[in-house]
C-alpha cells in the first residue's frame, strides 16, 4: 500500500496535548515542515481537535491531532477541554507539550494521569527552549522521555521524530490481535460471514489483520463461512486452539 494512500485507521495516531500557548500548533508545523496549524500569540487559537494525515519520516504514515488548550476557561473552555481529553481514546502516542518558560502545573499533571491510566506511550516536550536556559522542574519516573526542543529554531525536532518512531515501533510490537492466545502450529478457525454488507471480492481490514497475525505467529488459519463451520471442524484432524 502506498504511503499516501494509507487509510486513517492504519496510521499511527499522535495526539498533541498541552496548555494554551504551549506551542502545540507550532510544534506540529515544525514536525511536518508545513504551515498546517494556525499559530497565534493569542491564547485559545485551537478551539476544536484538528486532524491531519501526514508522512512523518522516519515513522511513515501518521495522523497528527492538534487539541485545544487544557487550561481553557469558561463554559466553552470546559467543552473544549473535554473534546481534547476524548482524543486520548484514539491515540497510539501522546505528546505533552509544555512551555519551557512556564512552571509545570496541575493541568499538565492531570493530562499525564489520564494518559498513564490509558497506558498510552508519551513524550514530554519542553517547547520554546530557545527562550530560556532553565527547564521547568518535572518530577517523573526515569521511564518517561523528556526532550527540550524549539519549534522556532528546529532545535532537536529531528531527535523528537526519532523518539516518536521508537515509541511507535514498541507500541506496534505490543498490539497483537490473537497472537497472545495461540502457539506455532495451532489451527485457528475464522468464521467469516459473506452477506450484503461484505465488500465484494475482498475481506475487510480487521479480517485481513487477524489472518496476518495468525500467520506471523506461525499458526494455521482456516477460513470458512458460518454455514460451513460444522463441516470444517469435522474435517480437521485435531481441534482448533
Amino acid at each position: 500500500m502506498e504511503l499516501n494512500k494509507t487509510t486513517v485507521a492504519d496510521r499511527i495516531h499522535i495526539g498533541i496535548f498541552g496548555r494554551r500557548n504551549a506551542g502545540k500548533s507550532s510544534l506540529i508545523n515544525a514536525l511536518t515542515g508545513q504551515d498546517f496549524a494556525i499559530v497565534s500569540e493569542y491564547k485559545g487559537t485551537t478551539t476544536d481537535p484538528i486532524s491531519k494525515a501526514m508522512e512523518l519520516p522516519p515513522l511513515g504514515p501518521v495522523l497528527l491531532i492538534d487539541t485545544p488548550g487544557l487550561d481553557d476557561v469558561g463554559k466553552l473552555g470546559v467543552l473544549r477541554i473535554n473534546k481534547a481529553i476524548k482524543v486520548l481514546n484514539k491515540c497510539d502516542i501522546a505528546l505533552l507539550v509544555i512551555d519551557a518558560t512556564d512552571p509545570f502545573d496541575e493541568h499538565d499533571r492531570n493530562i499525564m494521569k489520564l494518559i498513564e491510566e490509558k497506558k498510552i506511550p508519551y513524550v514530554i516536550v519542553l517547547n520554546k527552549s530557545d527562550l530560556t536556559d532553565t527547564a521547568p522542574t518535572v518530577n517523573l519516573s526515569l521511564s518517561i522521555p523528556i526532550l527540550s526542543v524549539s519549534s522556532k529554531t528546529g532545535h532537536k525536532i529531528h531527535e523528537l521524530k526519532e523518539l516518536i518512531a521508537k515509541l511507535a515501533r514498541k507500541t506496534d510490537s505490543e498490539k497483537r490481535i490473537v497472537a497472545d492466545l495461540i502457539s506455532p502450529g495451532d489451527f485457528v478457525v475464522l468464521v467469516v460471514p459473506i452477506d450484503k454488507g461484505a465488500p465484494k471480492g475482498r475481506l475487510i481490514l480487521p479480517q485481513q489483520q487477524t489472518i496476518r497475525d495468525i500467520l506471523d505467529s506461525k499458526a494455521i488459519a482456516i477460513v470458512c463461512q458460518e454455514t460451513e463451520l460444522i463441516k470444517t471442524l469435522a474435517n480437521l484432524h485435531k481441534k482448533p486452539r
